[in-house]
């Protein structure tokens, strides 16, 4: 007899599912990076630099170094996406990589400045790191809860199949409308003209259409119909009024998951192009540094 899953066992498998890639082999990435950054404040501390630490000391060169290699290696996890393989360097063991060690940088970062800052291409190059970083931040949360909510919000559909039933009850409502008086059948033709999605990216980031058509022909037929005695049997507009409240209930689904798409895809264009801004902003910094050396 299959066992039927309980509550709990739901919960456990849909953080396993999404929080995998940080606690990957018992949280181990976790606990490299902290070694990394213990053994960079301990040494920090206790290693004497004259007159100050600063990023042209020895000790601030090693940091520095340690921080482009990282770097350079975290940027790689784009490139690393495209192959998929298993074992120890399987995409969610580089994934958790990736993020620990780049948390690790605002320690060694910050230690490599030696807590000295200025209007200069060395301070540009870790406000973009830190930037980064904290944008990766909001995307770990991002990618640790949108898919599990796209996933509910589609209840089994692909987004193909929920565009498709909306595409359905279009035509159902264009046929129920026949019957109609003019007036009301104006109403549905509204509903049906309209882009429901149109506004643009930031409508659809924030998932709100006050002009919807569909929620105002919904509401008008309502309202007139509130003066008017109810027809025995089977009256068309009880019929539109359903087809209706369906196509309003399946907007409303098909905006919830294209306003999670956005918010990754927001979340993209902060990230990549402040990535880039970074390897430019460091290249100078390198290049600036060597050249004064």
């Amino acid at each position: 007899m299959a066992s039927v899953p309980v509550p709990g066992d739901v919960s456990r498998k849909t953080v396993a599912m999404h929080d995998g890639f940080l606690r990957h082999a018992g949280y181990r990435w976790l606990k490299i990076a902290s070694a990394i950054m213990l053994v960079s404040i301990v040494s920090y501390l206790f290693i004497d630099v004259s007159p100050r630490h600063n990023g042209g000391s020895w000790y601030g060169y090693t940091l520095g170094t340690i921080g482009a290699l990282l770097i350079l290696w975290l940027t790689m996890l784009g490139v690393r996406k495209r192959a998929m393989t298993p074992g120890s360097w399987s995409l969610k063991a580089w994934t958790s990589a990736h993020i620990y060690l780049g948390l690790s940088l605002i320690v060694i970062g910050t230690l490599h400045t030696g807590f000295q800052f200025g209007w200069n291409i060395h301070t540009a190059a870790y406000a973009f790191m830190m930037i980064v970083i904290i944008s990766g931040i909001f995307g770990i949360w991002f990618y640790a809860t949108i898919p599990q909510a796209l996933s509910d919000n589609r209840d089994e559909m692909t987004e193909t199949e929920m565009l498709e039933n909306l595409r359905s009850l279009d035509r159902q409502l264009h046929e129920a409308a026949q019957p109609l008086s003019a007036e009301h059948a104006a109403l549905v033709q509204q509903s049906l003209e309209q882009d429901p999605f149109g506004g643009g990216f930031f409508r659809r980031i924030s998932g709100k259409y006050p002009n919807c058509e569909t929620r105002r022909a919904q509401a008008d037929l309502r309202r007139e119909r509130a003066y008017q005695p109810r027809m025995g049997g089977d009256d068309p507009l009880d019929k539109v009024d359903a087809l209706l409240q369906k196509k309003e209930a399946t907007l409303a689904r098909v905006r919830r998951h294209l306003r999670l798409k956005a918010m990754l895809q927001v979340w993209l264009f902060v990230h990549v192009p402040m990535t880039f801004a970074l390897i430019a902003s460091l290249s100078a910094h390198i290049i600036s540094v060597f050249f004064y050396w």
